[in-house]
C-alpha cells in the first residue's frame, strides 16, 4: 500500500535522508518518495502505519499530516476491545492455561499459580520483542526512563524478561528472581506513567513492534500486576 502525507521542516537533502532512515526503521516499509514541489512525501508500505506512528519515528523537526484537508486516514477508530484485542487474548491464554495447570493439584495453590503466570508473561512477551529486537529498542527508547539515557538497555531488557520467564519456569531461586522483577518493573513503570499521564501517543513496546498497541492505562495495569505478584512472591519467601 501506498500512502502520501505533507510534510513539514525538510530545509535540503540531507533532511530527505533523515527522514527517509527514520521512516525505513519501520517494518514493513520498503519505499520513501519526496516531492519538494508539493512537500509531501510518499510512503510505500507493507502493513499500514498509522499517522501517529510514523511522527513517531521522526524527530519533532519534521511533521506529518495527511495530504488532503478533507482527505480521512485510513484508520477507523476502533474500539477499545478491538485496539488491545491481543493483549487480552494473551493474558487470558496464560490465566486459563496455568489455572489449568492447577487441577493437578489437590488444592489451589496460589503461589506456583503465580509463578506459572509470570513465567508464561516473560516468556510470551520476550518472544514477541525478539522477532524485531532493534525496533523494539528504538519504540522503547521513546519512553523508558533508562533506554532513554542508554538504548543498548532496550536490547538488554528483552534479554532479561526472557531470562525471568526460565528462572520462573525452573523455580529458580525465588528471592533472586523476584526481587530482580520487582526492581526492573518499578523502574519501567516510571516511564509508562509519566507517557500516559503527560496524554502523549506512543506506541506501547511491551509486545515489541508486532501491534501498534497504544500506551495506555492498561499497560499500567500489567507492570502493576508483575510488581504487584512478585512482591507478594518476596514476602511469602522472606
Amino acid at each position: 500500500m501506498v500512502h502520501t502525507y505533507k510534510i513539514t521542516g525538510m530545509t535540503c537533502s540531507g533532511c530527505e535522508d533523515t527522514v527517509r532512515n527514520s521512516l525505513m526503521k519501520l517494518e514493513g516499509i520498503t519505499q520513501v518518495d519526496f516531492s519538494r514541489a508539493d512537500e509531501t512525501v510518499t510512503v510505500t508500505m507493507e502493513q499500514h502505519y498509522p499517522l501517529s506512528t510514523l511522527q513517531q519515528s521522526l524527530s519533532s523537526k519534521y511533521k506529518l499530516s495527511l495530504n488532503m484537508p478533507s482527505e480521512v486516514e485510513s484508520e477507523t477508530p476502533q474500539s477499545w476491545a478491538a485496539t488491545y484485542k491481543p493483549i487480552l487474548l494473551i493474558s487470558a491464554y496464560l490465566v486459563v492455561a496455568t489455572l489449568l495447570i492447577q487441577l493437578t493439584n489437590t488444592v489451589f495453590d496460589g503461589m506456583q499459580w503465580m509463578r506459572h503466570f509470570m513465567a508464561g508473561f516473560f516468556l510470551v512477551f520476550s518472544f514477541f520483542k525478539f522477532l524485531n529486537l532493534p525496533a523494539f529498542a528504538d519504540s522503547y527508547a521513546m519512553y523508558d526512563v533508562v533506554a532513554k539515557r542508554f538504548k543498548p538497555w532496550g536490547y538488554i531488557y528483552a534479554f532479561v524478561e526472557l531470562g525471568l520467564g526460565i528462572a520462573y519456569l525452573i523455580d529458580y531461586n525465588p528471592l533472586i528472581t523476584n526481587l530482580v522483577t520487582l526492581v526492573m518493573m518499578l523502574v519501567s513503570i516510571i516511564g509508562v506513567l509519566q507517557t500516559v499521564l503527560a496524554k502523549k501517543k506512543i506506541q506501547c513496546a511491551c509486545l515489541g513492534t508486532v501491534f501498534n498497541l497504544p500506551m495506555s492505562t492498561i499497560t499500567i495495569i500489567e507492570d502493576g500486576l508483575m510488581i504487584l505478584m512478585s512482591g507478594v512472591m518476596l514476602y511469602m519467601y522472606a
